[in-house]
């Protein structure tokens, strides 16, 4: 919208919150719309008459996708076909899809590259690849220009504070916020390459505006940071809970091609995100607060068709 763009939001609000665009709800060049993309009547609602679609619409989270995978299909993979189906014939310039780091599963080398190995551990991961798969092909039959984005670890204010048992930050957080132990899966020496929204936002920016195209980049912040310096940072008493299967000892992007590519490059540490999120930590007072054991219950089904050794 600062660059001039109209631009229309879609969401069926399932998890997001429309306080989430408090602060653009009423801007002229902003328009909102409840949609389902799982439905491909909800999508002509929306006209077809865009440059470019940001495709972020997805069920997230391993837990609930191993106890319902259906849905995660209908949403992550019938979804995307919906909205490929949709822009097919729109003459639009460029789709770009947000696709995520866990199609890499347990990789062999780190930083991990583009070329590297597909292992999708649970049905997310699955379902996230193979909406991938959908964009590349259908844009490269019917001649729609695309970027797929490997998102890694994104993190930032407003994130999803829904029941569902989750992302690291938003676990944390809500315990900090009310003064709560930090759950520790394992021993914290796992780490994770935590990308900063911000960094993810001009990575997506980046991609429409260039002339590259039909191409495939990770998304990341340059380095991978260790469970329990992120405890550190955000201070407070912890315990250490089971480590789970399924899960890398490390996640971090080769994000070299994306930066010859795009010339994009990450400018927000993860000391700096960290800071952001502390400085907002009044945003999960109210979430949902998990101890030691309401998470074991919640990935019960986690560990029991995951773990190989069982």
């Amino acid at each position: 919208m600062q660059k001039g763009f109209l631009v229309t939001g879609v969401d069926d609000l399932s998890v997001g919150r429309l306080t989430n665009i408090d602060s653009i709800i009423n801007n002229d060049n902003f328009t909102f719309m409840k949609c389902d993309i799982s439905n491909s009547k909800d999508l002509n609602s929306i006209g077809n008459d865009f440059d470019y679609v940001f495709h972020l619409a997805a069920l997230a989270d391993i837990v609930p996708s191993i106890e319902n995978p259906k849905r995660y299909f209908e949403v992550n993979v019938s979804g995307t076909v919906n909205l490929l189906e949709h822009c097919k014939n729109s003459n639009i310039k460029k789709f770009i899809y947000a696709a995520s780091s866990s199609c890499y599963g347990i990789p062999d080398k780190y930083p991990t590259s583009e070329n590297s190995d597909i292992r999708t551990e649970y049905p997310y991961a699955m379902t996230k690849h193979l909406g991938e798969l959908c964009v590349t092909h259908w844009c490269k039959v019917y001649n729609m220009p695309f970027l797929s984005l490997r998102l890694f670890n994104v993190y930032g204010p407003r994130a999803r504070t829904s029941g569902t048992y989750g992302a690291v930050f938003g676990v944390l957080l809500a315990q900090r916020a009310n003064n709560k132990p930090l759950t520790i899966v394992g021993d914290g020496m796992q780490t994770r390459d935590f990308t900063f929204v911000t960094d993810v936002v001009s990575a997506f920016i980046a991609g429409a505006e260039s002339q590259i195209k039909n191409i495939i980049f990770n998304v990341g912040s340059g380095g991978t940071y260790a469970i329990n310096y992120l405890a550190d940072l955000i201070g407070g008493p912890r315990i250490y809970i089971p480590k789970r299967p399924g899960e890398p000892e490390c996640t971090f992007a080769d994000i070299r091609q994306i930066k010859k590519e795009l010339e994009w490059q990450p400018y927000i540490s993860f000391e700096e995100g960290v800071k952001v999120m502390i400085n907002n930590i009044e945003h999960w007072k109210d979430a949902p607060i998990w101890d030691r054991d309401s998470i074991g219950k919640a990935t019960e089904k986690w560990f029991a068709f995951l773990d190989k050794k069982a």
